[in-house]
């Protein structure tokens, strides 16, 4: 019942005149908000079955949103804030943020309303109803969390065609004072990706990623009683991923002292013989707000000026570049073309996830283990979801919403905001050039070099036609092949076009059937 979540008196919430709602991902205990208690404002966190239902989740990333606000309604209650927290089989949980703000407001006679600014265009939509809704006062706010606001990338790039993320990251790093020496980056060099590019030595140890051990076994059972869908596999008693801001700035100085000085190296590196590397897996807590971009930053930065000799400048530029680049530029490439950007299908792709995108079970090791991975820990790092799962789902012609909804569900730290970007954008290129400059696809040449994937497989790498031949590979010029009309003019893979048709017409023709084979079966590769 909500009562029984209530830390204040039925006779005391009579008289309380605001009511602030917080969202799953604006936990963000140092918002100003928070900076003084006020007996006439109650705060309101819910669990509700339209959040975990838009998209069949990862248990761990249920679990995980709902750990994390029930600690953070915690934090609030214990400097004295009023709050009302919302559990998922509550009997009076209306099961949507609208229902239940609505409620309470008529219950307890609230006299004005306040929300902070959401960061997914689905929900901004739903919280515009209730607003037309309410017949008392309501004020909306910023989250303070992003170093950008909705808007101001389509400023930058205003009467511009290109939406080139490399201008928006230097503007950040200028705006920001980050790096720079002046106006000048403070190397003379603003971009070091061709340092970031290795991949891991055959013999190379990876120090084994810091986990924590939280029991989130109550979670889980409410849950379960609930009947939610979910995919991927948990351990209650151990639940690996931070679920408080202590816990994140842990897992923060952790990356800082023991990932950062090889983080940049082997950043796009990929082996069945660890699932972390040396990624900093701080994109959960960052995308729920529990630390800040600035603060991670900060932290990195700090590292690297105590141990220049330890820690090369492509590692820190390379973080930075990720965090004030990529996050705050998909993030304004979102609000600047939602909702229509969740429509587009450039190449007008129609087919079907494949089957084993929710089990695992292929014969291809690349897609096999990241897929495994993706299932076991609600993570995989950018080039997995790039150049495997991704790359895989392009070639074959999955349709954008399909490979959407897979990559929302599946993956602890997506939300849509950063989600849909990364992937109907960088991954598909549904968009058809907003955010990348090409699509990222590839043979199994490219997976080859940045990977120990392939000596193991059950394919054989070099082999493009025939028994075993490796899928991407015939995949991939069949890909060229169907899309020329919309491709051959694209200056950064004209040169692919010039190998295609220097091929012998029964080469192509060779391998055009053996991809129409691939794609008939692709259930059973």
């Amino acid at each position: 019942m909500i009562n029984a979540e209530c830390n204040v008196s039925k006779n005391k919430m009579k008289a309380n005149k605001t009511l602030r709602l917080i969202l799953g991902d604006q936990l963000n205990i140092n918002h100003s908000w928070y900076k003084k208690v006020d007996d006439e404002i109650t705060y309101v966190l819910m669990e509700i079955r339209s959040e975990t239902d838009y998209a069949k989740h990862h248990i761990q990333k249920i679990v995980g949103f709902f750990a994390t606000m029930q600690a953070f309604a915690s934090e609030l209650k214990s400097v004295q804030h009023k709050v009302i927290y919302i559990r998922l089989n509550d009997e009076d949980n209306f099961q949507s943020f609208n229902k239940n703000c609505l409620h309470l407001i008529t219950k307890y006679k609230f006299t004005h309303f306040e929300y902070q600014e959401p960061d997914e265009y689905r929900v901004d939509e739903n919280l515009k109803q209730l607003i037309s809704q309410l017949n008392i006062s309501h004020q909306s706010y910023s989250s303070e969390h992003f170093l950008s606001d909705r808007l101001e990338l389509g400023d930058f790039f205003k009467g511009k065609k290109a939406f080139l993320m490399e201008s928006y990251y230097r503007y950040m790093r200028k705006k920001f004072n980050i790096l720079m020496d002046g106006s000048q980056p403070l190397t003379g060099q603003w971009n070091y990706d061709n340092d970031n590019r290795k991949k891991l030595p055959v013999n190379h140890k990876v120090m084994p990623p810091l986990e924590f051990n939280n029991d989130v076994s109550l979670i889980l059972n409410d849950i379960k009683k609930t009947k939610v869908e979910s995919i991927g596999w948990i351990d209650a008693k151990n639940y690996i991923w931070p679920i408080n801001r202590q816990q994140s700035l842990v897992l923060l100085q952790f990356f800082v002292s023991e990932c950062l000085p090889l983080f940049g190296t082997y950043q796009d590196a990929m082996t069945p013989n660890g699932w972390s590397l040396y990624h900093a897996r701080l994109s959960f807590s960052l995308n729920i707000k529990l630390i800040s971009p600035l603060e991670v930053i900060q932290a990195a930065i700090a590292e690297w000026n105590k141990r220049p000799d330890e820690i090369d400048f492509n590692q820190i530029e390379g973080f930075v570049r990720q965090i004030i680049g990529w996050r705050e530029y998909m993030r304004g490439i979102y609000w600047h073309k939602m909702p229509g950007f969740a429509k587009l299908n450039y190449f007008e792709n129609s087919k079907k996830l494949p089957q084993w995108y929710w089990t695992g079970k292929t014969k291809m090791n690349c897609l096999k283990h990241s897929i495994n991975q993706s299932l076991n820990y609600a993570y995989a790092h950018h080039i997995q979801r790039l150049m495997v799962t991704g790359n895989f789902a392009l070639l074959a012609g999955v349709h954008p919403d399909a490979i959407d909804q897979w990559y929302l569900g599946i993956y602890i730290d997506a939300i849509e905001w950063v989600e849909i970007t990364n992937t109907r954008g960088m991954s598909q290129f549904a968009d058809g050039g907003i955010v990348g400059t090409k699509p990222y696809v590839s043979s199994a040449t490219y997976i080859d070099k940045m990977s120990h994937y392939c000596g193991s497989c059950f394919y054989k790498k070099e082999k493009k036609t025939g028994d075993k031949a490796c899928p991407f590979n015939s995949l991939y010029w069949n890909f060229y092949d169907q899309h020329e009309n919309k491709l051959a003019k694209n200056p950064r893979i004209g040169m692919m076009y010039n190998v295609w048709r220097r091929m012998s017409s029964q080469t192509k023709a060779d391998l055009l059937e053996q991809a129409a084979f691939y794609l008939k079966h692709i259930d059973e590769l």
